[in-house]
């Protein structure tokens, strides 16, 4: 992956401020420490930071087409590359240099914008063509590489990273609180609202044209791909044998795809049933094991790398490298995660892989492969299963405790003045119930415990969904499951699992992360498949344990998925560093002005007499969401809030 970044006058051809490329290249360093490269005219200015993956060598200047006229600038790694040189070379074109980015001018020249549906795999790109005076910023499917932008004035920004854009001097951060309540519904944020206002992330599938051969400019963005699924009752099916099959043949070409690269390559594993499908796979392909890497959280109910050595001694290679993560280790994370998700962080996991891709980076790797994605298209999150019991209920007739009964009772018993208009205009605006919308409405609760009476008045009546870009009338035409699968999709894999828990995780060590379960054939496949492939019974993601069975040992094959998060006891369990009780202390909380002080002071205390049940866990994520909040703030927006150390004296724990 790379780091991109660059500037372009929407109104006039002014020079671009001086200093203002090197400082956003500097702010991006770690997402390309082999390379700087760059591109400046009257009106634009383009700069990237490279981390070399194929070839031994880069093209420098950027790479540019046939005369010249084009230029781009590329984040990630295109999956199907080796095709498409073949076919642009076939067609005359010459291509200098190994890396993906070198074909992007030649596929501009024969296609235009159309060239996007062409590439597979995960990318952010700045297309700059000189002759025609047009930028094409774009962003692959599903979110994987991030893409940032911002309009100050007649100047228009973009970046990998918001940071990079704060680092231009031109953009002042101040928050957006409409980000910062998607926080506390969302886990994550889905775009485009950043936790910075008046600066958007675009959004997966999207692309920014900006043209400047008129006398003025005003971007124009556009859906190039957007996720679907076909009408309820429309569905695939077939017979098991041949839908394993087709499974089987699809994701083993997914994992040789994100093979290809000239770097060491390793892979996270879990002990679960994606991350060891990979590995197992990746063995078949490569003749030998990968290198792996788990970690081990420090609590009884959470033994990750237990099931990792089970998969590493099936597959014939050595035991994972271990991380251990102790409640020190995570509390000792927490603000350099936070700085480099550049949002607060609710999903206490996201340290964990945090310190997982560092440890990547000390053995050596560059690239690592990584199981998210299955989860959301095989329904493999426990919410799909309680959803289904709980439909059961509805089947009996004249039965008070059915699906909407108990929904009802788990909300009042958390809020009991909760707006239940809003419930209705949310699944208005997602196409109806889905299994999803249980844990957004519970997760929502947390705002009403915790955030200032100024706060609720800014953000109370802001429904997040109305800023997703959801189609809740094609929505309504789909299978409910098949909501659902879309909606983790949209909002908790691109919102959280590549941002928080991936890309930035992961590109702060220097380090790509690769997602077969992403692969567009894969996950086309999986989309058009009947619901019961998905969930069978209570069997979640039953097509993919059909398959595992043929590769896999059963003591993986068998489990249930367990949602993965570092307790929050580690801020009430391990000594609390100075800087965590400075951000909690009165005098911060009314500073930052997000959160009430007494009701933190009150659930602190609170939350230590609760052992277990869905209410602790609302209430810890919160708590996680307050810390968190105030550390974002503290880190971006004010520097007052509490003393936080340096980036060189936070140490990481012990790698085994």
């Amino acid at each position: 992956m790379s780091g991109i970044a660059g500037i372009i006058d929407l109104q006039q051809r002014r020079s671009v401020p001086g200093g203002i490329l090197g400082r956003m290249a500097a702010a991006m360093r770690h997402r390309g420490p082999d390379d700087e490269v760059g591109a400046e005219e009257p009106g634009f200015g383009l700069v990237v930071r490279r981390l070399r993956l194929v070839g031994p060598n880069m093209p420098r200047p950027l790479p540019a087409g046939e005369d010249g006229t084009v230029v781009a600038a590329f984040d990630g790694a295109l999956s199907n590359a080796p095709q498409l040189r073949n076919r642009l070379e076939s067609h005359g074109h010459r291509i200098s240099g190994a890396a993906d980015e070198a074909l992007l001018p030649h596929l501009w020249e024969d296609h235009g914008e159309e060239m996007l549906d062409a590439l597979s795999g995960q990318f952010a790109l700045a297309l700059w063509d000189r002759r025609r005076r047009r930028l094409l910023l774009a962003r692959d499917r599903f979110g994987v590489c991030p893409l940032h932008w911002t309009r100050q004035g007649d100047w228009l920004l973009f970046a990998s990273e918001i940071k990079v854009l704060l680092a231009s001097g031109m953009v002042e951060p101040r928050p957006e609180l409409r980000g910062i309540s998607q926080i506390f519904t969302f886990f994550g944020l889905p775009g485009p609202l950043t936790c910075f206002k008046g600066v958007y992330s675009l959004l997966p599938g999207r692309s920014l044209t900006i043209d400047r051969s008129k006398e003025a400019s005003e971007p124009r963005e556009r859906t190039w791909w957007q996720m679907d699924f076909p009408d309820r009752g429309q569905e695939e099916d077939g017979e098991a044998s041949k839908l394993v099959d087709r499974y089987d043949a699809l994701l083993f070409e997914a994992i040789r795809r994100r093979l290809r690269t000239d770097v060491p390559v390793m892979a996270y594993s879990s002990g679960g049933l994606d991350s060891s499908m990979i590995v197992a796979m990746a063995r078949r392909i490569r003749g030998e094991p990968l290198p792996t890497c788990t970690f081990r959280i420090e609590h009884p109910h959470l033994r990750e790398s237990a099931g990792a050595d089970v998969v590493a001694k099936h597959v014939g290679t050595s035991s994972p490298t271990v991380v251990h993560c102790t409640p020190s280790d995570i509390l000792g994370v927490f603000p350099r995660l936070v700085r480099a998700a550049e949002s607060p962080v609710i999903d206490t996991s996201a340290a964990a892989l945090f310190r997982l891709a560092e440890a990547v980076h000390t053995a050596g790797g560059k690239v690592v492969l990584t199981g998210e994605g299955a989860d959301e298209w095989q329904a493999g999150y426990p919410w799909f299963r309680i959803d289904k019991k709980l439909g059961y209920l509805d089947l009996i007739p004249g039965l008070a405790l059915n699906r909407r009964g108990f929904r009802r009772y788990l909300q009042v018993r958390h809020w009991r003045d909760y707006p239940w208009a809003k419930i209705a205009q949310a699944e208005e605006l997602a196409g109806g119930h889905n299994a999803w919308l249980l844990v957004y409405h519970l997760t929502s609760t947390t705002k009403h415990r915790f955030f200032s009476d100024a706060m609720l008045d800014a953000t109370g009546d802001y429904l997040g969904y109305e800023d997703l870009g959801l189609d809740g009338a094609r929505m309504r035409k789909w299978h409910p499951l098949n909501r659902g699968v879309y909606m983790g999709a949209k909002i908790h894999l691109a919102g959280l699992h590549l941002t928080a828990r991936g890309d930035r995780s992961a590109m702060h060590a220097s380090v790509q992360p690769r997602y077969p379960f992403l692969d567009e054939d894969l996950v086309g496949f999986l989309a058009r498949l009947h619901p019961r492939w998905k969930l069978r019974g209570l069997v979640d993601k039953y097509l993919q344990r059909k398959l595992a069975g043929r590769w896999l040992p059963p003591a993986v094959t068998e489990g249930r998925k367990q949602l993965l998060h570092a307790p929050l006891d580690a801020f009430h369990e391990a000594p609390i560093p100075p800087w965590g009780e400075q951000l909690l202390s009165e005098s911060s909380l009314r500073k930052a002005g997000y959160f009430d002080p007494e009701a933190v002071g009150r659930w602190r205390d609170e939350f230590r007499g609760i052992r277990k049940g869905f209410r602790r866990l609302f209430i810890e994520m919160g708590l996680v969401g307050v810390i968190s909040t105030q550390l974002w703030h503290c880190t971006y927006i004010d520097r007052s809030l509490a003393d936080l150390p340096p980036p060189d004296v936070e140490k990481p724990g012990p790698v085994s």
